[in-house]
């Protein structure tokens, strides 16, 4: 919609029209696995250490602690995960009951932004018209 975000959806079973609103989904939430058993460890245990030192800040004891960080990561593998987000067209149902119904398979998934992963070197100007000043003399 923005021309700036594209998005390629592998899908088994053939349907044009749930291959685009499932891209449409994608571009639009931006999720980071087909499945949450797909989430990388290294992101996981990340999450898991930030939502620890968060908990421990309450004060509150090891038990209630450890169900308070299990709780937000599996928030958070819901959130990030295609087939379990409620599909932006329908929040009634999640993408993984929506391809389900279409007796269709997510694959993989990859979005593209533009701009996306683009190194933008800082220049300062100032700095740069002194050197070239001090330079020319």
């Amino acid at each position: 919609s923005n021309n700036k975000i594209g998005v390629l959806v592998g899908l088994r079973g053939d349907n044009h029209g749930l291959a685009q609103d499932l891209a449409m989904h994608v571009a639009a939430v931006n999720p980071v696995v087909v499945e949450s058993k797909d989430m990388p460890s290294d992101l996981l245990a990340a999450e898991e250490e930030i939502y620890a030192a968060q908990a421990k800040e309450t004060g509150k004891p090891d038990k209630i602690i450890e169900k308070m960080v299990s709780g937000r990561l599996k928030k958070f593998l819901k959130e990030n995960s295609l087939m379990d987000q409620p599909f932006v067209k329908d929040g009634d149902i999640t993408v993984g009951e929506l391809v389900k119904s279409h007796n269709a398979e997510v694959i993989c998934f990859e979005r593209f932004e533009v701009g996306e992963g683009v190194a933008v070197e800082e220049v300062n100007f100032a700095a740069e018209v002194a050197e070239q000043l001090k330079n020319s003399t």
